[in-house]
């Protein structure tokens, strides 16, 4: 009896230490980014504040909380809210309001102050979805990705770059041969190189499925879009799911998302493989993540898939001794956990 309860007692405290996890602060919808210099950055949201912190040890703790801006009807929840990306030499972060506009900041790393970087929208209230994603090349070049119903109040997949302080003027990647694209999935941007890769969730001839085009000029053309996976998903609601999308150290584009309760993961190209059931799925580098009812999964491509938690807007990274902080929301608290 003895060692039935100690192992019992035993086995709870593996699991209690598995899922703890420590509160950052209050808020929703954590987005996070990793400099050259290891340091993690991440911003989300509480009402309509920006808060940011930042760790310089590897995700063991965090600097307190700081407001970045407040924007009135800030969009905020399934995926909208405040994104990041950081460069070499700068951070990013973007938000759009319910008007339809979406506003920039950004951080100087060696002064630390964060600046208005403008509008990125150049179509007073052309984004009221408050869908979109950032990234950032290794010359402190970004792009931003959003749904955009400027041409007939119609979404697109509409893209700009931002470089020397100033956004470019907008341009489409996409327009849906059926005038517009799914209008609640939140479209995912990736750079390397010239390259710039965009993954979105189409709706052609009734399927609501997965779509990549790419860029091998820096963002100045678009390659034809191109479907991922084998099957299709006829829908007439919208899943509010977008997936993810990484390019890894040896240029090869990887995706992940969910058609009908499954997650996939794919090559372009290639054949897609089943990797769980669930959805809300992100592509972190090559970190998998995505939910199963309240529960947080992560898998790596090459590897098994594991619970992280539970909660909601899990944001992984792989850290550079090979450890994975994941950030999540809890009951409308942020909180984090190394792996």
């Amino acid at each position: 009896m003895r060692a039935v309860a100690l192992t019992l007692v035993l086995t709870v405290s593996f699991q209690t230490l598995l899922f703890s996890q420590t509160i950052l602060a209050p808020g929703e919808q954590p987005q996070m980014s990793i400099d050259s210099e290891g340091i993690i950055r991440v911003v989300y949201g509480q009402g309509d504040k920006i808060f940011y912190v930042h760790s310089k040890n590897n995700g063991s703790t965090f600097s307190k909380p700081a407001i970045i801006a407040e924007l009135k009807g800030m969009h905020l929840g399934m995926t909208r809210g405040p994104q990041i990306a950081s460069s070499k030499d700068f951070t990013l972060v973007t938000a759009m309001d319910t008007e339809g506009n979406i506003y920039s900041f950004i951080m100087d790393h060696k002064t630390s102050i964060w600046a208005e970087a403008g509008r990125v929208n150049d179509k007073n209230g052309s984004a009221p979805e408050g869908l979109m994603s950032i990234t950032a090349d290794e010359n402190n070049k970004f792009f931003a990705v959003w749904l955009d119903l400027r041409n007939d109040r119609k979404n697109n997949i509409c893209v700009a770059s931002f470089e020397n302080k100033k956004w470019s003027p907008n341009k489409f990647a996409y327009v849906s041969e059926e005038d517009h694209v799914c209008e609640c999935c939140k479209p995912s941007i990736t750079t390397k190189g010239k390259t710039v890769s965009i993954m979105f969730r189409n709706w052609l001839k009734g399927s609501r499925d997965l779509y990549v085009t790419t860029s091998a000029d820096g963002g100045k053309t678009f390659s034809e879009a191109k479907k991922l996976g084998n099957g299709t998903w006829p829908l007439k609601g919208c899943p509010m799911d977008g997936g993810g999308i990484s390019i890894d150290s040896k240029s090869q584009t990887h995706t992940a998302w969910q058609r009908d309760g499954v997650v996939y993961y794919a090559k372009p190209g290639h054949q897609e493989e089943k990797v769980g059931d669930g959805r809300h799925v992100a592509l972190h580098g090559n970190l998998i993540s995505w939910e199963n009812g309240s529960e947080l999964i992560m898998k790596r491509i090459d590897n098994d898939s594991q619970k992280i938690g539970e909660g909601t807007a899990l944001e992984l990274a792989e850290l550079k001794d090979k450890s994975v902080l994941a950030v999540w929301e809890k009951d409308d608290q942020i909180v984090f956990k190394k792996l």
